[in-house]
């Protein structure tokens, strides 16, 4: 707003003049005056490429064509002002008073390019203006501001450029009209703002307590409100442009941001998802004068959701910075993560009709880094409910990181991290650590599934990558461990079904009462692969192997019932059962030619244990006769105490030297020994 009245105060003082000498000067010569009053005022260059024509009617007043006010030293943007013509009225007895009162300013298609240097100065800082508050003009004619009012003041079909060198932006709007009013000179004004671009529209409305304290470098007054396709919002509070500060209540309500998109020249398809429509913001705002926004006792309304903040946020970075806190009593997530955008059973729909397709998108991620805490209340996740999270929100270079430092939920409790990363296409990951979950609980929520009573705890570790829920959840890559306590699996006797070999205790009523379930996986593609279900019972146990396709949502799954165990032998009664198809309604059903290739495998298993038991029992016997026959032969007799192998080894050896004596002593007796001294 400042830029606005001291251009035009300057403007509505030169042209004065202008008028002033009309009946003096030649155009030419008039035009000329004004500029050098202007560049004196100023230190800008203006340049009046055509003529100036005085104008009598209705108004004593003068039209001034090609119109081209130079911008600061050192901008970038070209000239700060280009306009066709701007026609000008004046109160001529109030201007021979020292007074000017505007009847009619109107700027038609001018060019404005507003822009702010790397350290933080605008080129709407004209020198040697606002130094003083004294409103009248000085013996040169070169210093401040004579008093003005305006009945009014237009620009028409004007494009506005704004850069920013700072934060390092650069914006046009174009079809922008604007009518001021300040009916007493530096006394209170209202502007009314209008942008056309792109068939899109927004009015600003506003209204300052006073212009003359405004650009003295006082806080005054300001209620504004804004009008939009799809959105509009209104401030309550007080301003101040030297330096630029306000602070005051806002509300913001947005239905659709496509429009406003297309107004800011950025077009696309509407980025706000039907869950998140309306989406609201009201607070207490401060926009300090170093450029840091702060809301406090923010509301911020997400859908059916509605969020308590407390937020600060800088701009002294490649993006905006944002730390706080975050809390909500409730937060229903459902129709972000359902296919329709509507709860409607959450898991159980999926499990039904497959994972959501719609595409996710994750540019949020890149608009800002933030460091917030979350305390928040029950939260619907659409795929079950928790009862409470703490915990906090990390967001760096398109990546967040949700660090939970305590989950309660399924009567159990949980830790961990999640993460998406949308650096290079968006990915999904994290660790989870949970305890005493309750799995009936859980299961139906997520999955519709209600066949498996007990309590739980596990650890996940999980990475997917996908632009939807669906592709995620087939590209599913990880790891974990899972471990049930006591409980039953509903919907089938296992042990009535090895009893009687009938595969009819199945259904309602019936169930499986196991004491412990364990088992490990993987996931590779978006198939869980297991290989060590293992589930012990008081009277069965049971192992188990197969896959779970997370993407398709189907079982192929073997598990063994083992049951009337033998303590001493091991041998069991075991009657594979299958487990296939959706696990919204998966099928039960014997493994019939497993069970048969079970008994074979035993029977197998008999007849070799026969087999090797008779071979060993001829066996023993061969020996037994071998021995007998060589101890007849060799005339060996086994001692009490001695094996026959070894009983069989002394009769060899005797014989041995036996033989050896007679070969020496030339017969059958012994030796005798040579002469004492031979």
């Amino acid at each position: 707003m400042r830029w606005i009245f001291r251009l035009l105060g300057l403007v509505v003082v030169l042209i004065a003049l202008a008028v002033g000498a009309l009946f003096l000067l030649p155009a030419d010569r008039i035009a000329q005056l004004a500029a050098r009053q202007f560049e004196a005022a100023t230190g800008r260059q203006l340049t009046i490429a055509g003529g100036v024509t005085p104008t009598f009617w209705p108004v004593l007043g003068a039209r001034v064509e090609g119109v081209t006010l130079a911008n600061a030293p050192g901008a970038q943007g070209g000239p700060m002002l280009v306009a066709d013509s701007v026609d000008l009225g004046v109160d001529l007895s109030a201007l021979w008073g020292g007074s000017v009162v505007v009847r009619r300013f109107e700027a038609r298609n001018p060019q404005i390019v507003l822009e702010r240097d790397a350290n933080g100065q605008g080129n709407w800082v004209f020198s040697g203006l606002g130094a003083t508050q004294d409103t009248t003009v000085s013996d040169s004619g070169a210093g401040v501001l004579p008093p003005i009012s305006l009945d009014r003041a237009q620009i028409e079909g004007a494009s506005l450029r704004f850069i920013d060198h700072q934060a390092g932006t650069d914006v046009t709007v174009q079809g922008v009209t604007l009518d001021l009013s300040m009916p007493e000179a530096g006394g209170a004004a209202t502007l009314t703002l209008n942008v056309a671009n792109n068939g899109q529209q927004a009015t600003v409305r506003a209204t300052l307590g006073s212009v003359e304290q405004l650009l003295a470098g006082q806080v005054v007054p300001v209620t504004a409100a804004i009008e939009a396709s799809g959105a509009q919002g209104t401030f309550d509070g007080r301003m101040g442009v030297q330096p630029v500060a306000a602070e005051g209540r806002i509300a913001l309500d947005i239905r659709q941001l496509a429009p406003l998109l297309a107004l800011a020249g950025a077009g696309g398809a509407e980025v706000l998802p039907d869950a998140a429509r309306p989406l609201s913001l009201a607070g207490q705002f401060t926009l300090a004068p170093a450029g840091s926004i702060h809301l406090r006792d923010g509301a911020l309304g997400v859908g059916v959701n509605r969020l308590a903040l407390a937020l600060d946020t800088t701009f002294d970075g490649p993006r905006p910075q944002v730390s706080g806190t975050i809390s909500a009593d409730s937060l229903d997530l459902s129709g972000f993560t359902s296919g329709n955008g509507t709860s409607n059973g959450g898991g159980a729909a999926a499990a039904g009709a497959g994972w959501p397709t719609n595409r996710i998108d994750a540019s949020a991620l890149g608009i800002a880094d933030a460091q917030i805490g979350l305390t928040l209340g029950p939260v619907n996740t659409g795929y079950g409910t928790l009862d409470s999270l703490r915990g906090s929100l990390t967001i760096e270079r398109s990546r967040g990181v949700l660090t939970i430092s305590e989950l309660r939920g399924f009567d159990g409790t949980g830790s961990g991290e999640l993460v998406a990363n949308n650096r290079n296409g968006l990915s999904v990951g994290g660790n989870l650590s949970l305890q005493g979950v309750s799995l009936l609980s859980a299961l139906r929520q997520s999955l519709g599934f209600e066949r498996l009573s007990g309590t739980a705890s596990a650890n996940l570790r999980f990475l997917g990558v996908g632009n939807s829920v669906d592709a995620i959840m087939r590209s599913l890559e990880g790891q974990g461990q899972i471990r049930f306590g006591r409980g039953e699996i509903l919907g089938f006797d296992l042990s009535s079904m090895l009893r009687n070999l009938d595969p009819s205790a199945i259904g309602a009523g019936n169930s499986t009462i196991y004491d412990s379930i364990g088992a490990s996986f993987t996931m590779n593609g978006g198939v869980l692969t297991n290989q060590d279900l293992a589930l012990e019972a008081s009277l069965l146990a049971v192992r188990g192997q197969g896959t779970v396709d997370l993407g398709n949502q189907t079982l192929d799954y073997r598990v063994t019932p083992e049951a009337m165990r033998n303590a001493d032998t091991g041998e069991a009664l075991r009657v594979p059962l299958l487990i296939t198809g959706p696990w919204s309604e998966p099928r039960f059903r014997l493994d019939l030619e497993g069970l048969a290739e079970q008994r074979l495998r035993e029977e197998q298993d008999r007849l070799r244990a026969r087999a090797e038991e008779e071979a060993q029992r001829l066996e023993d016997q061969a020996r037994a006769r071998v021995q007998d026959a060589v101890q007849q032969q060799l005339g060996v007799t086994q001692q009490e105490g001695q094996s026959a192998e070894d009983a069989l080894r002394q009769g060899v050896e005797d014989r041995a030297r036996e033989g050896l004596l007679r070969l020496l002593g030339g017969g059958g007796g012994q030796a005798e020994a040579p002469a004492a001294g031979n």
